[in-house]
């Protein structure tokens, strides 16, 4: 789903379920993205950080996300307590085909990462 690599359970599964915390903020940004395809708000609430995060999410059942890719990282490892992800994910909406590039912010705070927020990118 995220194309770690990894099947579900042993990746993202195991976040998304509460039994493991991301401990990259690559993880986490798989994570998210994961979330994203299987519509799993629950979990990208609890992964936002409280500053900059909405109060409900609506995702669209129709936005089908095809792949991701991640461009670069820059910190976010496991002793770091920030990190950028720069990513592209692909989408499909209805006929509209896409894609999302952004350089995410991440903070780990009392061990979890968290997502900050983004700039689009061209």
């Amino acid at each position: 789903m995220c194309l770690s690599g990894e099947p579900y359970a042993a990746c993202c599964g195991r976040f998304h379920s509460g039994r493991a915390e991301a401990s990259t903020a690559e993880q986490l940004m798989r994570s998210r993205y994961s979330a994203f395809v299987r519509l799993d708000g629950d979990y990208l609430l609890r992964t936002h950080h409280p500053s900059t995060a909405l109060a409900a999410l609506d995702l669209d059942p129709a936005m089908e996300w095809r792949r991701l890719d991640i461009a670069a990282t820059r910190g976010g490892g496991p002793f770091d307590t920030k990190g950028t992800v720069e990513f592209k994910a692909y989408y499909r909406h209805g006929k509209e085909r896409g894609v999302l590039h952004e350089n995410s912010r991440f903070v780990r705070e009392e061990g979890r990462w968290l997502y900050l927020d983004g700039d689009i990118l061209a």
